[in-house]
Parts: C-alpha cells; sequence; structure tokens
C-alpha cells in the first residue's frame, strides 16, 4: 500500500501553476506515480476529496485501476442544495465549521491550538463525538493544505461528473456512514446508481469516518470486495 502526498502536501512536490492543484492534474500526477513505480495496473482507495479523486481518476483512467474504493465522496457539488452538509448555510452548525476552517488555514497557530481546534473540527463530523481520543489514538498527525483547499474551493462550485459516471467500467466499492454531514449518504447512492459495477455500503452508526467508527465491518466489506474482484 502506497499513501501518496499529494503536491504542496509534505515533502511532495510544489505547485509551479496554479492548475497543478486541479482534481484532473492531480490524476495526471497519479498516473505519473502508477508509470514510475512499474504498474501495469494497481487500486485507488480514496476518501472524502480523495474519494471525489476517485470519480475522477476511474471515468479518465479505468484502463489502470484494479478496483476503486470511494469512501464518504460524491461526484458533484454535495453542499448546495443539501442541508443536511455541514458546508450548507442551513446547516445548525455551518458558521462554526466555517471558523475553524479558516482558522486552521493559518500558519502562526501554536501546535496545542492547533491540536484542540482540528480535535473540535473532526468531533463535528463524528457519530459520537465523545469518542474522539478512542478512535484518533495512533499518534498519527497531519496538516491542512491551505493551497490545496484554497484551489478546491474555486473548482468545487463546477464540479459535476455525474454524466460521466457510466465511463467507469473499473470495479468500485462505495461507502458511506449513514448520518455523513460532509457528503451527505444521498451522494452515495447517486453514484452506485450510475456507475456500472458498483457495489454500495452503508454504516448505520457512523458519521464521516466509517473506516475508524465502525472498523471492523469496515474491514470486512473490504475484504469481501477485494476477494470478490481479485
Amino acid at each position: 500500500m502506497f499513501l501518496i502526498n499529494l503536491r504542496e502536501v509534505g515533502n511532495s512536490e510544489k505547485a509551479y501553476e496554479s492548475y497543478q492543484l486541479s482534481m484532473l492534474e492531480t490524476i495526471f500526477d497519479l498516473e505519473a506515480i502508477r508509470e514510475t513505480l512499474g504498474y501495469k495496473k494497481w487500486g485507488f482507495a480514496g476518501h472524502s476529496t480523495g474519494g471525489m479523486l476517485g470519480v475522477i481518476y476511474g471515468i479518465h483512467f479505468s484502463s489502470s485501476l484494479k478496483f476503486t474504493v470511494i469512501v464518504g465522496a460524491a461526484a458533484r457539488d454535495y453542499s448546495t442544495f443539501s442541508a443536511d452538509c455541514i458546508y450548507n448555510p442551513k446547516h445548525p452548525q455551518f458558521n462554526r465549521m466555517q471558523e475553524l476552517i479558516e482558522t486552521l488555514k493559518r500558519s502562526d497557530l501554536s501546535a496545542k491550538k492547533r491540536n484542540e481546534l482540528s480535535s473540535e473540527r473532526t468531533k463535528l463530523s463524528l457519530y459520537e463525538p465523545d469518542k474522539y481520543h478512542e478512535l484518533f489514538n495512533l499518534g498519527i498527525k497531519k496538516k491542512m493544505s491551505a493551497a490545496r483547499l484554497n484551489y478546491f474551493n474555486r473548482e468545487y462550485p463546477i464540479f459535476d461528473v455525474t454524466k460521466k459516471l457510466k465511463l467507469i467500467s473499473t470495479p468500485t466499492l462505495i461507502m458511506c456512514g449513514k448520518y455523513d454531514v460532509q457528503c451527505p449518504v444521498t451522494y452515495s447512492f447517486e453514484m452506485h446508481e450510475q456507475i456500472p459495477n458498483s457495489k454500495l455500503v452503508i454504516f448505520n452508526k457512523s458519521n464521516h469516518y466509517p473506516f475508524l467508527e465502525e472498523a471492523e465491518r469496515f474491514e470486512k466489506e473490504l475484504i469481501h470486495f477485494r476477494n470478490n474482484i481479485l
């Protein structure tokens, strides 16, 4: 398994042109990595915006993919028309989420303050927020890439690839928490209906992180999917 840091993340290459942060250009980067590693085909798994990348990857390069796993994602703008989405102004926690996002973009935050705000932001997307420390206890640290998020926010309002979903020919596993406040479950149903060779799994006690909130079942579903296609 490879965990890939995209441009402007970690020690990866920088974006020398703004378009290099686009979702389509990111897929070209992933293809370049696959070719450099010498794989004729590989599998892709992505969560949230990573899942959106998986959709685009499947549309344009199904021939390079053995399978795709899409978790808590969508094939189009998921906030404008859904009050169930925390990024929709009608959602009761919209304002606080926006405050947290903008504050976390700052480079002058102390490590302690950043951890506090990041924890609060994550709790907004948990089925049981009180389990935050139990679920996120592996010492894994991550930061928000302001450059990538800012570009995504410019690209997102016109993002809609629903009419191209039928072009995805690779086996696709779509998974989502029933109470996902970031990418509401409606959009997972939509993808499943339009991607020909897809399977949909809904986690009834999860929000945006079913791989943590219902880890045992998530692993079983993943293994079952893998065994059926390989």
